[in-house]
């Protein structure tokens, strides 16, 4: 289902003036054959808030808005923008696709060139044991709450928040802070981290694992009581006839017996594992 209007208003990026605005919203739904499936949104613009819910349907709601700087522009960018949302087996897939995107992310024209913005806002609710591979780029968060299965979350120039989670995997926000809380700690290796924002993350008490920190700017805090690791070896590489050696310059620390590796990497940013209040 699509609603959509037409509204002449003032919208500016940089100098550039879009007069010409045009929102939609777009409802899909998708019914998982089995459980444990899948969800991808691959977002450019807009924030993506995913949540929980006691059914086996993958329901998506996305307020789509255009801005351009004529009527011209507008209908232009509503032939070169485009919204996929499809299904193959037990996997659900949204996908944005605009003239800006390249292989590793958007191109630096920016809307000034093309004459328009568009913009992506995903509202999706999933079942709570629904793998999770979620990414956008400029002018929005990310949002998690509820979702047990695992996880690969990134957002560039936006920050990422996950409450009462339970699964592993890899959150990442490039010029944004990271804050996870978890329902039940993560039972397999996983990793946090940003690189112009800190990273807090809420684990419950009875932990055991391996933590391994980096920061090059921040500091790094904890409440859980630990014994330090001793660093790990120097992997060597042959090049050229020659044998480099690296380092990984994570410090290691155990929490309990140890367990599951648990990677936290903040560039420009304090680190923060906290234990959760029940």
């Amino acid at each position: 289902m699509i609603t959509a209007g037409l509204a002449l208003g003032l919208a500016a990026a940089g100098d550039v003036r879009f007069d010409v605005e045009a929102v939609e919203t777009i409802q899909k739904t998708f019914v998982f054959a089995a459980a444990g499936g899948k969800v991808k949104i691959d977002n450019l613009d807009g924030s993506i808030t995913v949540a929980a819910h006691g059914k086996r349907e993958v329901e998506l709601v996305i307020r789509r808005t255009l801005s351009a700087e004529s009527k011209e522009k507008l209908e232009t960018a509503r032939q070169e923008v485009r919204l996929d949302l499809s299904q193959k087996g037990n996997e659900v897939v949204a996908t944005v696709d605009a003239p800006w995107r390249c292989r590793d992310g958007v191109n630096y024209r920016g809307p000034r060139f093309y004459g328009y913005r568009a913009g992506h806002d995903f509202d999706v609710k999933v079942p709570a044991d629904t793998d999770l591979w979620v990414r956008t780029i400029n002018r929005g968060e990310i949002s998690i709450r509820g979702v047990d299965g695992g996880y690969d979350v990134e957002n560039i120039n936006g920050g990422v928040e996950m409450t009462d989670v339970s699964g592993s995997g890899r959150v990442y926000a490039l010029n944004g802070k990271v804050r996870v809380l978890f329902s039940r700690n993560p039972k397999a290796e996983s990793y946090f981290g940003s690189c112009n924002g800190n990273v807090d993350v809420y684990l419950r008490a009875g932990l055991s694992a391996d933590l391994r920190f980096k920061t090059f700017n921040g500091a790094v805090y904890t409440d859980f009581p630990v014994s330090y690791l001793p660093p790990r070896e120097p992997t060597r590489e042959q090049r050229d006839g020659k044998f480099v050696y690296r380092s990984d310059r994570f410090s290691g620390v155990r929490v309990g017996q140890g367990g599951p590796e648990l990677r936290f990497d903040a560039f420009n940013g304090n680190i923060h594992v906290r234990e959760r209040a029940q």
